[in-house]
């Protein structure tokens, strides 16, 4: 969400932004409708003010005797009633077609964004460690042999429907381990403050984070008016929404290990067979609230900490940042962590962090006190996937697969699955 106020005054930097991201230009549009309003509103102000005069002056007029001049003033008044009565509707109408451009128009990227209008356009920013070599043709994560059913498509599509699974045995302790794992490095060595928010949230909350009003169709609503959470981002953002808080105290760092869901609306003959791409996941999320000097570096320490998730299981990956046609609606910057996954022989997006400045923070009319105890700014909020728990899942099994079939279980992860070194699919 925009400040019109900062369009009015950037006209030209708020189109260039917009043309990056493949957007027509709207400050002109915006501008216009902005001067009608504040044209209207004037007038209602000058109506208003006419008619408190007018209505005294009936009372002088009828203490004078002067009957006539009275009617006079109270057609007048009744007049100007009428249009008060209406002005009302053409303010909110007009309210209601500003807040509709800005609270569907994009984020603008950063001036170090590199432009493109998809991920062709995306740029390679580090490299951590070498493509594996097995010594063996890799296979699938759903192909591998320990895993047996205990990665059941077919029982999960017969409850659910399709992408969906259910996992069970040590596929099931394995996929909790790497939760576990992930929330306990974040909250022991990184510093967020770990938080089990609500799964359902209301229109207020999507619409804080950019989900709504845009992209309804990507996500599962309920029949009283719930929505199911797409990331932790949303309720985790959120819980700072119509607060004004210190800035001694930012930066708030929080973290979630939740379900998300998503219906996945554009992905038709995407990615159909395994786990890479579900309605329902589990994923640890990552949300800082800053000021805003500060939400850059904010930035790279959220990445080095999903990063370090990878490091410690020794996954090989490659960190993009992403260009102007590829960012997400909200995001003025982004970096996509692709973890290598040798069944594919592809890198795949494992983790996506994302500074978003002010944008979120007037959505949700989220604000800090400055250090001299006057000034009242707008929050600069980030987040990241600390990571995809489904896709990390995917992403040990490929890389920890055996030539005989079994799976060897990180060293991280030994204590989390009993003392378990390896999963041979055997009782």
């Amino acid at each position: 969400m925009f400040d019109i106020k900062w369009i009015r005054d950037n006209p030209e930097a708020f189109d260039q932004g917009l043309a990056r991201r493949g957007v027509s230009p709207l400050s002109a549009k915006l501008i216009e409708l902005d001067e009608k309003r504040r044209a209207h509103v004037g007038k209602v102000q000058d109506a208003q003010q006419r008619r408190n005069a007018a209505s005294k002056e009936i009372g002088q007029a009828m203490g004078q005797g002067k009957a006539d001049v009275a009617e006079t003033l109270k057609a007048e008044v009744g007049a100007l009633k009428v249009f008060l009565s209406e002005a009302e509707a053409i303010e909110r109408t007009l309210n209601e077609e500003i807040k509709t451009i800005l609270s569907t128009t994009p984020n603008l990227p950063l001036d170090d964004v590199p432009e493109g209008a998809d991920e062709s356009g995306n740029v390679l920013y580090r490299e951590h460690g070498e493509k594996p070599n097995l010594g063996f043709e890799a296979k699938e994560h759903f192909e591998i042999e320990a895993i047996g059913d205990d990665m059941d498509f077919d029982r999960a599509a017969k409850l659910s429907g399709a992408r969906f699974v259910v996992l069970k045995g040590d596929i099931a302790r394995l996929e909790r381990a790497l939760g576990q794992f992930m929330l306990n490095l974040h909250t022991e060595e990184h510093g967020y403050l770990e938080v089990q928010p609500p799964l359902l949230v209301n229109d207020a909350t999507m619409y804080g984070t950019g989900q709504l009003p845009k992209f309804a169709e990507d996500l599962f609503k309920t029949t009283d008016d719930r929505w199911l959470i797409p990331t932790a981002e949303v309720p985790l953002t959120n819980l700072v929404r119509d607060e004004i808080l210190d800035k001694k105290d930012l930066p708030v760092r929080m973290t979630a290990l939740t379900y998300c869901f998503r219906s996945e609306a554009g992905s038709a003959g995407r990615d159909t067979r395994g786990m890479l791409r579900q309605h329902q996941f589990n994923k640890v999320e990552l949300v800082s609230i800053t000021g805003k000097e500060g939400s850059i570096e904010e930035l790279e320490r959220m990445l080095g900490c999903a990063e370090k998730t990878l490091q410690l299981l020794g996954l090989h990956y490659r960190v993009i940042t992403l260009c102007t046609g590829d960012m997400g609606f909200g995001a003025r910057k982004t970096y996509d962590i692709e973890v290598w996954l040798p069944g594919q022989e592809a890198y795949r997006e494992i983790s996506s962090c994302s500074v978003c400045g002010d944008f979120q923070g007037r959505r949700m009319n989220a604000r800090y006190r400055e250090e001299d105890g006057k000034t009242i700014s707008h929050v600069h909020t980030l987040n990241g996937s600390g990571v995809a728990v489904g896709r990390m899942l995917i992403a040990v099994l490929e890389n920890y697969q055996q030539a005989d079939g079994t799976i060897r279980v990180p060293v991280v992860l030994v204590p989390l699955m009993g003392g378990k070194t390896v999963i041979s699919g055997k009782a």
